[in-house]
């Protein structure tokens, strides 16, 4: 302790502190702290939240919020304190000299503040933008700023495109050698549509490359890595990617370990915890990301549905236009289909229950969900006719040959093993709640966002064994006292909170068979 007390004050007698370790997540934020008896933080008037600019010895820099603290058991007086975010961003161990200094605004604000007053932005600002907030310039009040204006003045079409290609540009990209390249994604907001994990081994046992990287849930209960870590390894580095692609034609990871248009990364974890969701940062978002991965061909999954993301069918086909539009513009072939949104897919709604559901349809288990089936084999049939070899409208019967045969079981299996096989089992939660209808009638209608909201109180995604197990759909017939789902949680107090919520608002509806609401949908 003495050694390092001493090598310290050396640093703080050149102007520089001792960087420090100090354990904290921060989740997609760089943060910085500082002892308020520290020299440097009373020579330089920083503040609380102040951005301030951090450089090594040999001029690496990163950019980080300020935080001020007094208990020195955290960071010293002669310390600069760094958050796992921050200290992974600047590359330094322990220990090594840092100088901290005032950061200066970041130039693009100003084109933040016109996007405020209503004003159309060009392509190079989009870019500076994107930029700025990739090196960590902006803090989370401005980037909610630029959401803020993006969503309440608008984005026209061409500014879609330019937001989109400035996002692509922050990052790395997947190359694959001038193939057909073939993607599947939903705009979300339906709890239990896995299709994606069904999708790919039906697509990658008829022989297209399907490399799928998405992501990891972050209000929702699960997100489709989350689902398929319950049975293989999701973390792989792009080497690794591109040796189980080229043995499997297909895989199914997480896309935060490859860097792809991370700036997306960055917006989304403002976007979500404020209720964000605007569509033309919704295009620039999924679109950024599947160029970056190097998708060439995108079939594109927009449920609707009173209790989904996407509400009404005139947003359905507005959205659709947007896609359609901003994808030719950037080269990449999409396909939008409009889909069932009316009620969660499949049973599960947790990541073990959700890889139960899919284990069950490439299995051909006659108790699998026949819903989370037949969008799969639509959906899968979809991108099989990208493959020029396929007449039109032969897609469903190829993917459903392909599944019944139990040659998807089989690639699912072989990309399982690759990948790496899951070592620790997953079960679902032991705390168990049934929860029963109140009355006789028929179900009429099942809450999308609360169905999510229960399963996430339960423990979803970070317990994987957690979420709800539907045991009625749309249309099913129930008698007073009969189970309609059951709650699983492996803590008491998750299994408390969940339970509040369901007393709160079970989800869901019963009447008569007529007032089942209509299905408007397309494939």
């Amino acid at each position: 302790m003495a050694k390092n007390k001493k090598r310290s004050e050396g640093f703080a007698d050149t102007g520089t502190l001792a960087l420090r370790r100090v354990g904290i997540d921060t989740y997609h934020e760089n943060v910085a702290y500082l002892h308020r008896q520290c020299a440097v933080y009373r020579a330089e008037g920083f503040q609380a939240l102040a951005k301030v600019e951090i450089r090594g010895e040999d001029d690496q820099y990163i950019m980080a919020v300020l935080n001020v603290v007094d208990d020195e058991a955290l960071v010293g007086p002669d310390e600069l304190g760094l958050s796992e975010e921050a200290i992974a961003a600047l590359g330094l161990e322990a220990g090594a000299p840092v100088r901290v200094c005032h950061a200066e605004p970041p130039a693009s604000m100003e084109a933040v503040r016109r996007k405020i007053e209503g004003e159309r932005l060009n392509a190079e600002e989009y870019l500076a933008i994107a930029r700025d907030i990739a090196e960590r310039r902006y803090a989370k009040m401005e980037i909610a700023a630029f959401l803020v204006a993006s969503g309440q003045t608008g984005l026209d079409r061409d500014e879609v495109m330019n937001l989109t290609r400035a996002m692509v540009a922050q990052g790395d990209r997947l190359h694959w050698h001038g193939e057909l390249v073939a993607d599947k994604h939903c705009v979300g907001g339906l709890p239990g549509n896995r299709t994606s994990m069904l999708v790919v081994p039906i697509v990658a046992a008829h022989g297209l490359l399907i490399p799928k990287t998405s992501s990891r849930a972050i209000t929702s209960p699960s997100g489709t890595a989350d689902t398929m870590e319950v049975l293989a390894q999701v973390e792989l580095s792009p080497a690794k990617l591109h040796a189980v692609v080229r043995q499997e034609r297909g895989a199914l990871i997480w896309g935060g370990t490859a860097n792809l248009a991370p700036v997306d990364d960055i917006l989304i974890s403002v976007e979500r915890p404020l209720g964000l969701d605007y569509q033309g940062q919704m295009v620039a978002s999924i679109l950024s990301k599947k160029i970056a991965a190097g998708s060439t061909h995108l079939v594109i999954d927009i449920p609707v549905g009173a209790s989904a993301k996407v509400r009404h069918m005139r947003d359905a086909l507005a959205l659709r236009k947007l896609f359609e539009y901003v994808a030719d513009c950037l080269g990449l072939f999409v396909q939008v289909i409009v889909t069932d949104g009316r009620q969660p897919v499949g049973r599960g709604i947790g990541p073990v229950l959700e890889a139960r559901d899919v284990m069950q349809v490439l299995e051909n288990d006659p108790e699998a969900p026949s819903d989370l089936r037949q969008k799969a084999l639509r959906l899968a049939g979809r991108v099989i006719e990208f493959d020029p070899d396929v007449r039109g409208g032969d897609g469903f019967d190829i993917a459903r040959d392909i599944l019944d045969s139990g040659r998807a079981l089989a690639k699912m299996q072989r990309i399982i093993d690759a990948q790496g096989r899951q070592e620790q089992r997953f079960e679902p939660g032991h705390l168990v709640r049934e929860v029963v209808a109140e009355r006789s009638g028929t179900v009429i209608a099942i809450d999308n966002y609360q169905m999510a909201r229960i399963a996430r109180m339960a423990g979803a995604p970070m317990d994987k064994g957690a979420g709800v197990d539907l045991l009625r759909k749309l249309g099913d017939p129930v008698e007073k006292g009969e189970p309609l789902y059951r709650v699983h949680a492996s803590f008491p107090a998750d299994f408390r909170f969940a339970g509040n919520l369901v007393d709160n608002d079970s989800g869901y509806r019963l009447g008569t068979p007529d007032q089942v609401p209509t299905v408007f949908a397309e494939f």
